[in-house]
């Protein structure tokens, strides 16, 4: 059945709508904060994808976040996907995301307020009544600034069903033209999503005219389940994070929604916007700013996805693809070639390359890839894409930051006390440190230490190497601690010591942003 929407007219009934809450909900995993300028790469990359709504962030949350919305509702000023801007119900939240969110093309308040027994009992210290005053109060003060509006009701998932139902109808009621419940906690099964969603669309009046939507974190590992349950009980937008990231153990993870809805057509009978083409491009992209490679298996962009080491696996392969691939890897952004640049590759050539990987890059950032890969083709032997992917986002991904290593140089070996030095850019301006350290990795961490005193707690240090041989580039991943506040940074080189030194920078450079934000209390009676 199609439905008519103030944001994207009529929809068929067969449509998906993907909601992507990437630079949102995904942002406030510990150690995944981005800067701007990282965001609104992000957010290029999301509308690029085919996302059809953006939730940029929370603006009352704090200044770095305002500003973070209201850039990129302004980058999509004249088109583009919808920009959200999320709020509890408190109005000073609502003012605050609709300041934000209205240079976009098409804006979006999406507000909520827990609705369960225990969040409204221990949390919020409301009543039942309280909370229906508050659900009417906010859909209304955010109707008067956009047209579209979400309301969501926060632990949906265990809400008593008569309470949920009065909830749901006092925002439809409001103007609330998309209408959210979340499995805020990751408890439920599939059979309690589809129980939810068919309930409220049989018994609440007005549920017919409004968009449903599933919201589901994966503490169980059901999101995408829960979230597949939802859309064949008549849910029509899609809450989900690149990668699957997000509070907690995440949120529904956008490639595997995606590909499910393509794969098993005859099963779901849904589509989507999204190009699915350009999900190994997004995931990659969003790995290096976050600093967080997702793991080998990982279901459509993990680097086992269609690799095949059985035997009886790998004769079927060559019979026939299908025996053991239900898509294509090509279908997702994933190339065939391998061992194709060396150190005789031009710059068109490379160029070629990059382009095949999934980056447009300008004349100055080609330039700077370009020497780099001439450095390390110069070291290797072969250059595999997996080098070249690392390099280019190890050298152009992170020309913002505020630390910058210039020069690093370390003694080590048996026998002798470890020693580096080295000198680093911090706000465009040089500073040098020394430091002997308990081995060559803890002198070079000391250094930076000494050359940008700082107080943090290191709590992982991570090695594995981007191909194999022992010319391999290492990928180094470093977590850091300050205050309870994680970030983890990753920095690649065919030198461990170098590669560890940039993932220490790269963490250290989004700690300084994570000290600029604070979460928002939780909002009281």
């Amino acid at each position: 059945m199609s439905i008519t929407h103030p944001s994207f007219g009529t929809i068929p009934g067969e449509r998906v709508i993907i909601f992507d809450t990437t630079l949102r909900d995904g942002e406030q995993s510990p150690g995944f904060s981005m800067n701007l300028e990282e965001k609104l790469r992000m957010a290029d990359a999301l509308a690029e994808l085919g996302a059809d709504v953006l939730e940029a962030g929370f603006p009352i949350a704090s200044p770095g976040d305002f500003d973070s919305v209201k850039s990129i509702a302004d980058r999509f000023a004249k088109s583009g996907p919808v920009i959200c801007g999320l709020s509890r119900s408190a109005p000073k939240d609502i003012l605050r995301a609709a300041e934000a969110v209205k240079t976009a093309a098409r804006p979006r308040i999406h507000t909520f307020i827990s609705t369960s027994e225990l969040h409204m009992r221990a949390k919020l210290r409301m009543t039942q009544e309280q909370v229906l005053e508050a659900v009417a109060a906010s859909v209304t003060l955010a109707r008067q600034h956009v047209a579209d509006v979400e309301w969501s009701a926060e632990d949906g998932s265990r809400t008593e069903d008569d309470f949920l139902c009065r909830c749901v109808e006092a925002a439809i009621r409001a103007g609330a033209t998309t209408i959210n419940i979340p499995d805020t906690v990751g408890y439920a099964v599939p059979e309690d999503m589809a129980r939810i969603f068919t309930m409220l669309r049989e018994r609440v009046p007005g549920a017919d005219t409004v968009i449903f939507s599933t919201h589901n974190h994966n503490d169980l590992g059901l999101a995408v389940a829960n979230t597949l349950a939802a859309i064949q009980a008549g849910a029509r937008q899609v809450e989900c994070t690149i990668n699957g990231i997000g509070e907690r153990a995440g949120n529904a993870s956008l490639e595997e929604v995606a590909m499910a809805i393509r794969t098993r057509q005859n099963a779901l009978n849904k589509v989507t916007g999204i190009n699915t083409s350009n999900i190994l491009k997004t995931s990659r992209l969003l790995a290096t700013i976050t600093g967080f490679d997702v793991q080998p298996n990982k279901a459509i962009v993990g680097r086992n996805a269609f690799a095949h080491e059985s035997g009886i696996h790998q004769d079927g392969m060559l019979k026939d693809r299908g025996t053991y691939e239900i898509m294509t890897p090509e279908s997702v952004g994933w190339t065939n070639s391998s061992l194709v640049m060396g150190k005789h590759s031009g710059r068109a050539a490379f160029r070629d390359k990059l382009k095949a990987l999934g980056y447009e890059v300008g004349d100055n950032q080609l330039n700077d890839a370009f020497a780099r890969f001439k450095e390390i083709a110069d070291r290797k032997k072969v250059v595999y894409d997996e080098d070249i992917v690392a390099l280019v986002d190890d050298q152009i991904l992170r020309t913002h930051d505020r630390i910058k290593l210039t020069a690093l140089t370390v003694t080590a070996g048996l026998h002798t006390h470890p020693m580096a030095t080295l000198k680093l850019e911090v706000d465009g301006e040089a500073h040098e440190g020394m430091a002997v350290g308990d081995g060559a990795v803890d002198a070079t961490f000391n250094a930076i230490r000494a050359a940008f005193p700082h107080e943090v707690g290191l709590r992982l240090f991570a090695v594995q190497s981007v191909t194999g041989g022992t010319d391999a580039q290492a990928r180094v991943t470093v977590r850091l601690e300050e205050g309870g506040k994680l970030v983890d940074g990753q920095g690649s080189d065919t030198d461990t010591i170098v590669a560890s030194a940039r993932a220490y920078i790269h963490a250290l450079n989004k700690l300084l942003v994570k000290r600029e934000r604070t979460a928002p209390a939780a909002m009281t009676a």
